[in-house]
């Protein structure tokens, strides 16, 4: 039932991904868009949000894999979740200092929290299964969210950034898909 439940979430945040690249509409005006920087369009906004949320995901979804992961492999790549998501997460603060603020995240929220928390619950070879499972579900979402900022954004900062960080992400599809193999 927990991994029928973890997949569940994992499609509709791939879902929920995929729908809202393929039918971006204009994000209403934030009470903020006034404040000092550059504004952000709605793509580059979507990107920025979306980007930010899935950097908490992937440190409390890492740290319960890395915790609880039954092989070397598992916990090592959960680290690395851990800590290139912080690393990446820094170099976007740092292209936003200089941008409009942005609307908190909130479309993938209890997807995000619902996977993390069924992972906390879980041991053993359901957990590596369902961390690997979502680990490759998340990747995908996330290559395809960061492509479409390369191809669809209009802020110059966000697209090298997001250049810059797509060959991680597809380092890390690649890896996902490794232990995913490994598993069966």
């Amino acid at each position: 039932m927990k991994a029928l439940l973890l997949t569940a979430a994992t499609i509709l945040v791939v879902s929920a991904v995929l729908t809202a690249l393929a039918t971006s509409a204009p994000a209403a005006p934030t009470p903020t868009a006034n404040a000092s920087g550059t504004p952000l369009g709605p793509d580059d906004t979507y990107f920025v949000t979306q980007t930010s949320l899935g950097t908490p995901f992937q440190v409390d979804a890492g740290r319960v894999a890395l915790a609880k992961g039954t092989t070397q492999a598992i916990r090592s790549y959960a680290d690395l979740m851990v800590s290139s998501h912080i690393t990446v997460n820094d170099a976007l603060l740092a292209v936003l200092k200089n941008k409009a603020p942005v609307p908190p995240p909130t479309l993938l929220k209890a997807a995000y929290a619902t996977t993390v928390s069924t992972l906390q619950h879980e041991s053993g070879s359901t957990l590596d299964a369902d961390y690997v499972r979502g680990q490759v579900n998340y990747q995908k979402a996330n290559a395809a969210l960061y492509e479409y900022e390369i191809a669809n954004g209009t802020d110059p900062d966000l697209k090298v950034f997001a250049q810059e960080t797509l060959p991680k992400i597809q380092d890390h599809l690649a890896r996902a898909l490794k232990l995913q193999a490994a598993e069966k």
